[in-house]
């Protein structure tokens, strides 16, 4: 008969104890991979819906996140939203703002991009040759900006964008602008007033020797007109050098534009003859001289075109009625360009 040690009854107790924590140990990874599949799946897999918006406003929280998922059917879920959150370690910094989801967008994706602050750009065109007026509704058809033009006087605008001409006429460059939701359209306003302010001054330093113009506000005003009367921006160093010509003439401008501009909403129907004797300070039939100030917004080529004019003789144009114009040096020539292309 064999005796047994101490050591061997030792060993025999301790069996129980290691498998148990072994089969407890192998049950554990098991439900945690189980749950990590799950989890991985849950956020990885893409939502079926279409393409919608989702608005983080400041301050929410990761559960409150989570429960915006649901609410939009962009998650199942909450918990998965939260544990991935942080697992990944974007649990704090989540970025308030407007986000476009796309279809088909997983809940993991839409985290990332919300804690990287990809906040979704709207944009609004402004038009060359737009007025003021013109500027004013588009802006106000912008649901997304933050409304404040609306309750400000004229004088209050130009004194909150340290706009020293007595008109916000022709003071905003006409181009594509990005916003975000909530910024406020005095804000988008006063980018478009920075940015026809630079235009301007390197358009000014561009300019050729011998001008009639003095200021950079007489070659906006001048750029104005162009930008009304060109329907091609190739045409416009041309029809400048018309003007320019007759300024230094000291020739009335004859600029049809600036007639329509000054008799506004009395205008009714087709400009007539009758219309161009009713005297204001912007019927350049009646008034030598510039206006007293632009007309529209002119754009970067109408700019350039009023400081940099060609060198020619020509003293009149008219439309031809495809895009273009017949330019002409004498009155008799106009004349007949005139009987032919209007009739």
């Amino acid at each position: 008969m064999t005796n047994q040690g101490p050591s061997d009854a030792t060993a025999r107790q301790r069996w129980p104890l290691r498998a148990f924590v072994t089969v407890f140990t192998s049950v554990f990874l098991c439900c945690a991979g189980a749950l990590l599949l799950y989890l991985h799946q849950s956020v990885r897999t893409p939502s079926d819906t279409p393409r919608q918006f989702l608005v983080v406003e400041s301050g929410t929280g990761l559960y409150e996140f989570a429960g915006l998922l649901v609410k939009q059917k962009l998650a199942g879920e909450k918990w998965p939203v939260v544990a991935w959150a942080i697992l990944s370690g974007t649990a704090n910094s989540l970025k308030s703002g407007e986000y476009q989801i796309e279809p088909h967008e997983s809940p993991a994706r839409i985290l990332g991009r919300v804690s990287r602050g990809d906040i979704y750009q709207h944009r609004v065109t402004l038009l060359e040759g737009w007025s003021y007026q013109d500027l004013i509704v588009k802006l106000g058809q912008q649901t997304k900006l933050s409304q404040e033009l609306g309750s400000l006087t004229p004088r209050q605008i130009r004194e909150s964008l340290s706009l020293t001409a007595n008109s916000p006429e022709g003071l905003f460059f006409p181009d594509t602008y990005f916003f975000v939701r909530g910024e406020s359209d005095l804000d988008l306003l006063d980018r478009a007033a920075r940015k026809m302010e630079q235009n301007l001054k390197e358009a000014w330093a561009l300019r050729a020797s011998g001008l009639t113009l003095d200021t950079p506000y007489q070659a906006l005003i001048l750029a104005s007109i162009i930008q009304k009367e060109a329907m091609r921006s190739s045409e416009m160093p041309r029809i400048s050098a018309v003007f320019h010509n007759r300024l230094k003439r000291k020739m009335r401008l004859q600029a049809d534009p600036t007639v329509i501009y000054g008799l506004g909403d009395s205008l009714k129907g087709p400009l007539k003859r009758s219309h161009l004797k009713k005297d204001n300070p912007y019927n350049t039939y009646t008034r030598a001289g510039l206006t007293p100030g632009p007309i529209s917004l002119p754009g970067r080529a109408a700019l350039e075109a009023a400081v940099k004019p060609l060198t020619t003789q020509e003293l009149y144009f008219v439309a031809k009625g495809d895009g273009t114009h017949q330019f002409s040096n004498t009155l008799k020539e106009h004349n007949a360009a005139v009987r032919q292309f209007r009739n």
